[in-house]
């Protein structure tokens, strides 16, 4: 608001001063705003802030001096300081000195600028400066009403506008707020003390409202900036200004924490009035916000207007939309009302409060809580807040959702549940299921809203089962249980709406309790393990078949195993299928009278058991079982199980000890015979028997009670109960998680189903095992049919077995032939065969008599053996008729002629129908035969008939016709011509495959094992639907009468008696009786015939319908037949084709040919026409491709030649490679191999390898001096080292001697003196024995005298003095290391890296050579010790025996101390050459490896050499290969393109030339 001096000035309206703020607007008193801030005003340049500086005016060029200082880092003084410049000397002081201080900013500073800085809003009313300089040529002043977020201009002021601030308008001026550039105030003179004055609201300027916010804004400030464009200087500044309180102020106050120390200082505060607040009166007063806040113009304080909150809110604010809805007399809003209340003036109750109608509108207690339930109400629980007749409100009064009831609105309607906040009904009706529920209604319970369910129904609207259960019905239980298979379930859950229960493996049945087709359920001893089969030591295997045909085995398997006492039998056991534990099942039979006594049973695991696993608490003596076998039963199961694991293979080894009385039968001759062992699963382990369920308990009470774990132990089983059976079959399916496949073996079994509890499948004819998959004990030639009998003699077999696959048996000597019934060739009279007898005439005889007596005659048989051409082997003599019949061979005989094979119909006794037999491909004369042909030009022609004159007669015949490639004889009939065809041939020619083979003639191969059992079944369809097809005719024929015509023809007889009886004229009672009888006779066979022509014509309705279900059934199979007679025709047309022409190969080649040619079409059509394309992507790439080469090139030749002169050292330059004799990079010789270096060439390879050479030969002479010269004399001083050493041993030897003397001189002088002392302290010693005992012991001396002391002292030393060769042996090892030093001072000049440089094992020998001997010489010092110690200790105790012997005590104690100067000397020096030995050793190793690090450094620096060259190389050699590879890739481009064409005229030409061949093909 303007100040009232510019109000004067503006002649505006002046406000009346006489009410004050009472009655009107009022306003704080106009002052300089600099007064008290001189810390808010800074300046952007002050002259000599930082140092002292000169600076030159132009105003004092007239005056001698123009350059002056100025120092502005400490404050003015006019005494001290008064060259100080700050900007705090602007500030008006009205002090002496005024004119002596002002601001000057830096000289030749330009763009610089004040800048005051207001701590509130303020009234800027008008601005005045002096300057000691010229006023600025241009400058600007401006300010920010919102501390400095934002700046407008106020006033431009410039000498030259245009010029330095283009496009600002230069006047005049219309508005107080208009934007204009002034020159007045920009002159060059005055030079000095000119003024610059700013007047916000200028007086020629008429202001209507001095009040409105245009004005208002136009004087509000809170920063003030001056800005010059170049070096001035101030003498003043003054800013007036008031505080902006918007005339609801009449004086200001200090702004806390601004200091109020400056006499006349215009305040930032505003004293408000007229219930406003703030820094400048901006807002109303709390709680006085009725009306809006505006400023107070004149006699219109615009005071705030206090809120009515009714006494419940202490604030409010105002709203602008309710004081307009209030036509503009209230505008206040009540915040956070109190006592429940809401509303703009709290004059109303809160939702779920209602308004007490006794109560008044301030009472705190006027609104009262609802009491309804929150969910069962309406909009949560809310009531009605006042009482409203006309709407039907009462005060408090709950309103209920559609189903809910009661004051409070708690509690849910009849037949509904749930009461919900989130129902909009309150509560849902109840959903019962009336099978489910007990009364069958539709009550339920209100809280939950469960139904009241039947026994065996549960859910909340008893429409579910419970777990277990199935079908939910009107039962009274409701659902029934699943009763699912305990083994054959996996649980006893099921499907609720067909109850089927989930199965384990090929199980099926709603209760899981059948197997699918094809498999069965395990018998308890399916784990069994035949004693054939196991590991047999000094056990033989004895295979046995049935005293009886047919009559059941008392064994498993083939036999069993004859064990003999203290052998062995191991049974290797892989495939537990269940962990748990097993009773052991042992079958056997006992030929021995007695009971086996001992067998040791030891299971074998493959290692220890974890304690976490099924069988964690099994001991080892768990594994071990004794068993004796009983001579009475064929079987023994121990009553200690075995605990088996899934997955772990285990051993079980018996061990059969002793029989029970050993003394009964001969010695070695006890065995048993082992059938099998078996594996029972032992039920109380399984859980659906052992735990606490009480369905358990009654499956395990049921399985003792039927003793069913005892059916399975004899192999002859009894029949099984029903329980057992089931709960067998439970156990199986548990155990396997299912049931077990059949895997009935195709060719031995009937079928592929089996029985399914066991697993036996339906064997064929002699074939035996569960999987039918061997033959019987007796029969062989396992097959589709079966197996064979063996049909062994009796006579001439050793038993009645025989070989398995060719069905040979075992033969007696002399016995022959596959059963071994008859004799070799030339031998007769079987079983007892010999030798024939027929002295050169024949080479057989009669099997069963041989020749007869008498003189042998030759067989009268033309061309007989001797001839040349034998056509009869031998003849034998009829019993009968006597005369020599000829043996014809009936290979060549006609058949037709034949009664049998080895009979033929020609004349035996002349010979005369015995022909020669001569086969296609050579004569062969040795059949004879009626009929053949003989050679003629290769083959057979002309037919050769014998006559008893051995004439021949020729005559034409027909020759054979048949394909040599299918046929088992040359021979072809003799009538028909039909070919003897080989098996899996057939045909008039033997030229085609037969039925039940395939393949391409001739190679026949047969058809799969199934095609047997197919063939079989169509046949046994074809023939039983022939039968009723013949049925059929014959009731067509005759009808249904014809099968019954006798039956109809008997009553029609008897009715024709009864007619003649009835007709008779004498009717006596007894033909009435009869007449009776027969009538009753009769109406008994009616009702027999009617009611067996209604059972006749009901299975002639089931005939009908099976015979309908037949028709359909062969329908289908002749539809597969057809079917694969198409198929069978259709390969047959292929392979025809095949063989002709292979057109079907050609046909799919022309078809492939044909969609790739349009497959290429379409891509060569899309990459030339479509964009982008292949080709259009390919020119892109190779037009980048050639602008990329094209601007590398240059660089890349100048990288290349840069490489190039790098790479080369002393190279050839730039010498092209055919040139250069030591080539370079990338330069290749003759054969393709890389060519750089050689023999004197000095570039970076060949250095490289002189440097590999040097460095190598030096390795090698350093590793030869090494091992020749250090070694060798390391080697040497260790050799002098161990002879020191055995020096020293023997020194100590010798010492050890000399002790062990000593000791026993001891012991003896020991045993004297004690035995003195005896004799001194008996009671009756005389003197005189007292004297002589004294006088022999003062002669008794030690054993060594002083001079042999000394003499082993001396020896001692001139032991140790001999190991004093050590120091020559360190001065020449001294030599050797400097050797050595000079070798690797010469390998310091090579350049390349040393690899392989390390110590040498010899080294290493020698460290650990020369720590032996160090070791050894330690250890003689430590024995010498020892032994000058030891020797001290016999000194003493010699000196302690007596002391008569002072003459020995004395050479004792010049001993010793000889010894110990030994030893001091032994010590000391010893111990110095040691010292100097190893320091030496250390110097010498540390001067060795200083070498070998600078040999290193220096083979490190020649491998950085090599590895800078190579990288150079390998870079320049990538390059290289990626512009080749470019260019190789632009090459293909191209080469594809121009070959498109080409090729699609390829492929049009093979397409043609396959239509040809097509077109041609027949």
């Amino acid at each position: 608001t303007p100040t009232a001096s510019t109000m004067l000035a503006c002649g505006a309206q002046e406000p009346d001063h006489a009410h004050g703020c009472a009655q009107g607007s009022c306003y704080p008193a106009t002052g300089d705003l600099l007064v008290g801030r001189d810390r808010s005003l800074v300046a952007s340049s002050t002259c000599g802030s930082r140092k002292k500086e000169s600076y030159c005016i132009v105003s004092h060029l007239q005056e001698e001096k123009n350059c002056f200082f100025c120092d502005s880092r400490r404050p003015y003084d006019p005494i001290y300081n008064t060259i100080n410049h700050r900007v705090e000397n602007v500030i008006t002081t009205f002090k002496p000195h005024r004119k002596k201080s002002w601001w000057q900013s830096e000289n030749g500073k330009s763009d610089v600028f004040l800048q005051l800085d207001l701590e509130a809003e303020f009234h800027f009313t008008h601005l005045i400066m002096t300057f000691k300089t010229f006023r600025p040529a241009a400058m600007l002043i401006e300010r920010s009403a919102d501390f400095g977020r934002s700046w407008q201009v106020y006033r431009y002021f410039a000498y030259d506008c245009d010029a330095e601030f283009p496009g600002v308008s230069q006047g005049p001026l219309r508005h107080v707020d208009d934007l204009l550039c002034e020159s007045r105030y920009s002159d060059i003179e005055p030079s000095t003390e000119g003024e610059v004055i700013f007047r916000v609201l200028d007086p020629a300027i008429r202001i209507d409202d001095p009040y409105s916010p245009r004005i208002q804004n136009q004087l509000k400030i809170t920063n003030l900036r001056i800005k010059e464009k170049y070096y001035y200087a101030m003498y003043e500044l003054v800013v007036r200004g008031n505080c902006f309180c918007y005339g609801h102020a009449s004086e200001c106050a200090p702004i806390d924490g601004i200091a109020n120390g400056m006499e006349g200082m215009v305040h930032g505060r505003c004293v408000c009035n007229h219930r406003t607040k703030g820094l400048n009166c901006e807002q109303c007063d709390d709680f006085y916000n009725d009306l809006p806040w505006r400023p107070a113009e004149g006699r219109h304080a615009h005071a705030c207007k206090e809120c009515e909150c009714n006494g419940h809110s202490s604030s409010c604010h105002f709203d602008m939309a309710v004081y307009l809805a209030t036509g503009n007399s209230s505008g206040g809003v009540c915040d956070l009302c109190q006592h429940n209340t809401m509303g703009r003036n709290c004059e109303s109750c809160k939702p779920f409060y209602y308004k007490d109608p006794r109560r008044d509108i301030r009472d705190p207690q006027v609104c009262t809580a609802c009491d309804c339930d929150p969910d069962g109400s309406l909009n949560g629980g809310m009531c009605d807040a006042v009482t409203d007749p006309a709407l039907g409100q009462v005060a408090g009064q709950c309103r209920c959702k559609p189903h809910v009831e009661g004051p409070r609105c708690d509690k849910c309607k009849a037949g509904f549940y749930g009461l919900s906040a989130d129902n909009p009904e309150g509560c849902q009706p109840c959903r019962c299921d009336h099978r489910g529920t007990v009364s069958g209604g539709a009550q339920c319970d209100p809280v939950s809203g469960d139904c009241f369910c039947k026994r065996l129904v549960t859910g909340r609207s008893c429409d579910q089962c419970l777990p277990e259960h199935w079908a939910l019905s009107h039962d009274l239980n409701g659902c029934r249980g699943c009763g699912c298979d305990v083994g054959g379930a996996r649980d006893n859950l099921c499907a609720v709406d067909s109850g089927q229960c989930r199965c384990r493996s090929h199980m099926t049945g709603r209760q899981c309790s059948q197997v699918e087709s094809g498999f069965f359920f395990a018998a308890l001893d399916h784990l069994l393990y035949e004693a054939e089969l196991a590991t047999l030591g000094q056990v033989r295997f004895i295979e046995r078949m049935p005293s009886r045909p047919g009559r059941p085995a008392s064994w498993t398997g083939l036999g069993f195993a004859h064990v003999p006492q203290s052998s062995t039998l191991e049974f290797t056991i892989d495939n537990v299928p269940f962990s748990m534990e097993y009773d052991l099942l042992l079958r056997y039979e006992s030929p021995m009278p007695r009971d086996w006594e001992e067998v040791q049973v030891t299971l074998t695991r493959p290692g220890p058991i974890p304690t976490s696993s099924p069988c964690g608490n099994t001991i080892p003596d768990d594994d071990r079982v004794l068993l004796s076998l009983p001579a009475t039963t064929r079987f023994v199961v121990p009553l200690k199980p075995l605990c088996l694991e899934k997955g772990v293979s285990y051993t079980l080894h018996f061990d059969f000890r002793r029989y029970q009385d050993f003394n009964s039968v001969q010695s070695g001759s006890h065995h048993i015979l082992v059938d099998s062992m078996a594996l029972m699963p032992r039920h109380s382990s399984l859980d659906m028997f052992g735990s606490a369920d009480p369905a358990a308990a009654l499956r395990r009470q049921a399985f003792e009670r039927y003793r069913c774990h005892d059916t399975a132990r004899s192999v002859t089983r009894p029949v099984m109960s029903e329980a057992c059976a089931k709960l067998i079959s439970s156990m199986s399916a548990l155990i396997y998680d299912g049931a077990l496949a059949c895997q009935c073996d195709p060719q031995g079994a009937l079928s592929s189903l089996c029985d399914v509890r066991g697993g036996q499948c339906h064997c064929r004819q002699n074939v035996m095992g569960r999987r039918c998959d061997q033959c019987a004990p007796g029969t062989y030639g396992f097959g589709p049919n079966g197996c064979i009998a063996c049909g062994c003699s009796a006579d001439g077999a050793l038993s009645r077995l025989c070989d398995k696959f060719s069905g040979q048996c075992q033969c007696r000597p002399g016995a022959f032939g596959p059963r071994c019934d008859r004799c070799q060739s030339g031998h007769w009279g079987f079983p007892n065969c010999r030798p024939c007898q027929c002295n050169g005439h024949a080479d057989e005889c009669e099997q069963t008599a041989g020749a007869s007596g008498g003189q042998c005659r030759p067989c009268p048989c033309p061309d007989g053996p001797n001839s040349g051409r034998p056509l009869r082997a031998s003849c034998y003599q009829d019993n009968r008729s006597r005369p020599a019949q000829c043996s014809c061979n009936s290979l060549g005989t006609d058949r037709g002629q034949c009664p049998s094979r080895d009979e033929c119909s020609c004349q035996r006794s002349s010979g005369a129908a015995c022909q020669v037999f001569c086969p296609r491909h050579g004569c062969h004369v040795d059949h004879c035969c009626a009929q053949s042909l003989e050679p003629y030009a290769g083959g057979c022609q002309v037919l050769v008939t014998a006559t008893p004159t051995n004439a021949l007669q020729r005559r034409p015949q027909r020759a054979c016709d048949c394909d040599w490639r299918g046929i088992d004889s040359p021979q072809c009939h003799r009538r028909t011509g039909h070919c003897s065809c080989r098996p899996g041939v057939s045909g008039v020619r033997c030229d085609q495959c037969a039925r039940g083979f395939s393949g391409l003639f001739p190679n026949c191969l047969p058809c799969h094992q199934c095609f047997g059992d197919w063939d079989r079944i169509v046949q046994d369809l074809a023939v039983r639907t022939k039968a009723l097809v013949a049925r059929a005719h014959e009731l067509q024929t005759t009808g249904l009468t014809g099968p019954y015509e006798r039956a109809f023809k008997d009553l029609e007889e008897k009715l024709s008696h009864a007619m003649s009886i009835v007709h008779s004229r004498n009717k006596t009672s007894a033909a009435v009786t009869v007449l009776m009888g027969l009538i009753e006779e009769l109406r008994m066979q009616i009702a027999d015939t009617t009611d067996t022509l209604n059972h006749l014509e009901a299975e002639l309705t089931i005939v009908q319908d099976t015979n309908t279900e037949a028709s359909k059934d062969l329908s289908d199979v002749e539809r597969e037949a057809r079917e694969l007679n198409l198929t069978s025709q259709t390969l047959h047309r292929q392979l025809d084709v095949l063989k002709n022409s292979n057109f079907l190969g050609a046909y799919d080649s022309i078809r492939g040919s044909y969609d790739g040619s349009r497959n290429a079409e379409r891509r060569a059509n899309e990459s030339t026409v479509t964009k982008p394309s292949v080709v259009s992507e390919s020119a892109d790439t190779r037009r980048r491709t050639e602008r990329l080469i094209s601007s590398k090139k240059d660089e890349f030749n100048r990288k290349n030649a840069a490489n190039k002169g790098a790479m080369s050292v002393r190279g050839p330059g730039d010498a092209p490679c055919g040139e250069a004799p030591c080539g370079g990079a990338g330069c290749r010789d003759d054969e393709g191999r890389r060519f750089c270096g050689g023999l004197n060439c000095n570039g970076a390879v060949a250095m490289a390898d002189n440097a590999l050479e040097r460095s190598q030969h030096a390795e090698r002479d350093l590793v030869y001096g090494l091992t020749s010269c250090v070694c060798a004399q390391v080697a040497e001083a260790k050799a002098r080292a161990e002879e020191a050493k055995g020096k020293a041993q023997a020194a100590l030897d010798k010492a050890t001697a000399t002790k062990s003397k000593v000791q026993r001189s001891n012991d003896e002088l020991r045993d004297l003196i004690k035995q003195i002392r005896d004799f001194l302290t008996q009671d009756g010693a005389e003197p005189g024995s007292i004297e002589a005992v004294a006088n022999r012991v003062l002669e008794l001396s030690i054993p060594a005298s002083t001079l042999q002391i000394g003499q082993l002292a001396d020896e001692i030393k001139q032991r140790v003095r001999s190991l004093s060769n050590v120091d020559a042996i360190l001065e020449q090892t001294q030599h050797d290391v400097r050797k050595a030093e000079r070798l690797l001072l010469d390998a310091k000049r090579a350049r390349y890296k040393n690899q392989n440089l390390y110590r040498t094992e010899r080294e290493t020998a020698i460290e650990s050579q020369t720590a032996g001997g160090e070791r050894d010489l330690s250890d003689a010092t430590g024995r010498l010790a020892a032994l000058g110690r030891e020797i001290d200790a016999l000194k003493t105790q010699r000196a302690k025996n007596s002391m008569a012997a002072a003459r020995a005590e004395e050479t004792a104690t010049m001993a010793r101390d000889k010894a110990n100067e030994a030893k001091q000397i032994l010590e000391g020096q010893l111990m110095d050459k040691y010292h100097e030995v190893q320091q030496r050793v250390d110097t010498k190793a540390k001067a060795v490896l200083d070498a070998k690090g600078r040999a290193e450094g220096l083979r490190e620096e020649a491998k950085a050499l090599l590895q800078d060259a190579q990288a150079k190389l390998q870079k320049l050699a990538e390059l290289e290969k990626s512009y080749e590879e470019n260019q190789r890739r632009l090459e293909g481009k191209a080469r594809q393109l121009d070959g498109l064409e080409d090729k699609m005229k390829v492929i049009l030409h093979d397409i043609n030339r396959q239509i040809q061949i097509y077109n041609t093909c027949q």
